[in-house]
């Protein structure tokens, strides 16, 4: 897919929401996402009980998958990695397209919890032991049961358990899958995304990419990759399944299910805020993967989403639409095969089970100012920098240059004459006076991209405040602010306090803040 098909997605919320949210600095420290997990393409899992942390102090009891071997390895490599006897979601599982896979699974439930099992969707699979069950073969209590199968085919996907799903499913039972394809087209590897790559490595960045490419097609090249679980519980019937939990008997445990009234909804097992600290926090022992996505202006995001639980999940990413490449690991294509066809979504919505995976892309086009800050007058050598523009527009001739991918047509344009005005005053939105609207300690008071640019564009005594916030200094990172939220209004809180659960916010960073995928 070229740049020019994934930018048609662009619509006008990405100029109403970045007048409104450019420069709202909001995290110090590098804590961003990736896709991380463990490699195969053996695995030994296990079915455990545990308690999972909430936003407003709660702790849940839970069941989860987790490892009960060392896995073979991690990938993309991060501190403090560790696979525990139980995690929510379960680790995501890593393997390459081709590869013969084998999951062995214990059941280390509750007695009274009797069975249980994993499903893979879209994989032909074999089992070996233990008993048999509707859906598949299950662990007993203490027991094991192996599921063997091909991956066939790259994509992303979900695996759940298969026993008694509307209670086995809602207590954590779940995890996603990661088939990497075989090969990885050329394109791939050069033209926008090895300039990409450059500038990623001459500000110090390094490459955290599972592969350069979602699939086996030129239009599923990516720069960067985050994968995203959506899932609610309904603290009630946790706490019925803790109450039955010690009972004598095997395969006892009657707990209701409906009516449900889920109170906490997450990404990757956490709700807002603790989404956004860093993958394998040690204050989220059983919730090792978090929700933090980063993006520089000009790169293409790979986003792996996953619907899991038992409700509807309708996820709206603000700044721009998402390129639908494939579902449940099925590219979607015109009639002959050969070209992409997936809708540009404005919310992605899964139902339970599903997965897709998308192309997410924001360069600043149709913002009608220059974000870098440019001021011809200024004697910042910064604020001097020459944007020179493609075939399509964008500075594209030195990935080493702080203005990258900037759209020239902007260039040297500042957001009005006075920054504090309004649109007849020449500028194409009326900021707030940041003496009367302070959002809080987020708002960043700046429609700038990045920390110097308010100081490039203005200067110190500009009316504008530098970028820069209570909770970060102008010198950290000063991106723009995406919010990206449930459209289920219900699903942004935490136990019905606003804001929380599924909730995060998309930075795009200027080109000198490093984004550490690290961690």
């Amino acid at each position: 897919m070229s740049r020019g098909n994934i930018e048609m997605a662009i619509s006008t919320k990405s100029v109403l929401h970045a007048a409104l949210a450019a420069a709202a600095a909001l995290f110090s420290t590098t804590v961003h996402a990736a896709a991380p997990g463990i490699t195969g393409p053996t695995f030994n899992l296990t079915a455990q009980p545990a308690y999972l942390t909430q936003p407003d102090g709660a702790s849940v009891y839970s069941w989860g998958y987790g490892c009960l071997t060392a896995p073979a390895g991690f990938k993309p490599t991060m501190p403090n990695q560790k696979c525990t006897t139980m995690q929510v979601p379960g680790p995501t599982l890593i393997v390459t397209e081709g590869q013969t896979v084998s999951v062995t699974l214990t059941n280390s439930l509750p007695a009274a919890a009797g069975n249980t099992s994993i499903l893979f969707p879209g994989f032909n699979v074999t089992t070996t032991g233990g008993a048999a069950g509707l859906l598949t073969r299950e662990a007993t209590p203490g027991g094991t049961v192996t599921y063997t199968f091909t991956a066939s085919s790259p994509g992303t996907r979900a695996y759940y358990s298969g026993t008694q799903g509307d209670l086995q499913v809602e207590m954590g039972l779940y995890g996603a899958i990661i088939v990497l394809p075989s090969t990885v087209p050329s394109a791939c590897d050069g033209g926008a995304h090895a300039s990409n790559l450059t500038a990623q490595g001459h500000w110090g960045e390094s490459d955290f990419r599972l592969a350069h490419a979602a699939y086996d097609h030129p239009g599923t090249c990516y720069d960067r990759e985050y994968l995203f679980q959506f899932s609610a519980m309904d603290p009630n019937i946790h706490q019925q399944a803790l109450a039955q939990s010690t009972r004598a008997c095997t395969g006892c445990m009657q707990v209701p299910t409906e009516p449900y009234h889920p109170a906490y909804f997450m990404i990757n097992g956490r709700s807002m805020p603790d989404d956004m600290d860093p993958n394998y926090a040690l204050e989220y022992r059983h919730q090792p993967y978090n929700g933090n996505p980063h993006m520089h202006p000009g790169e293409i995001v790979l986003l792996r989403i996953i619907g899991q639980g038992r409700w509807q999940h309708p996820f709206h990413e603000h700044a721009n639409h998402v390129r639908i490449l494939a579902r449940d690991g099925n590219l979607i294509l015109t009639p002959d095969g050969t070209a992409l066809a997936g809708p540009a979504l404005f919310t992605t919505t899964t139902t339970p089970g599903m997965a897709m995976d998308g192309l997410f892309y924001y360069t600043g086009k149709g913002l009608n100012w220059d974000m870098y800050g440019h001021n011809p007058n200024s004697s910042d050598p910064l604020a001097k920098l020459n944007c020179t523009p493609d075939s399509n527009g964008y500075n594209t001739g030195d990935p080493t240059a702080l203005n990258y991918y900037e759209w020239c047509q902007d260039h040297n344009k500042p957001v009005q004459a006075t920054p504090v005005g309004d649109v007849p005053a020449g500028g194409p939105a009326t900021l707030p006076d940041p003496n009367i609207f302070a959002n809080g300690p987020w708002y960043g008071g700046s429609p700038y991209l990045g920390p110097d640019a308010t100081v490039r564009a203005v200067g110190s005594s500009g009316t504008t405040p530098p970028s820069g916030t209570v909770a970060n200094s102008p010198s950290g990172e000063a991106g723009f602010a995406f919010m990206w939220h449930s459209h289920n209004e219900r699903e942004i809180t935490t136990n019905n306090i606003f804001p929380g659960g599924m909730l995060m916010m998309m930075l795009v960073d200027s080109r000198e803040f490093v984004i550490d995928e690290s961690n």
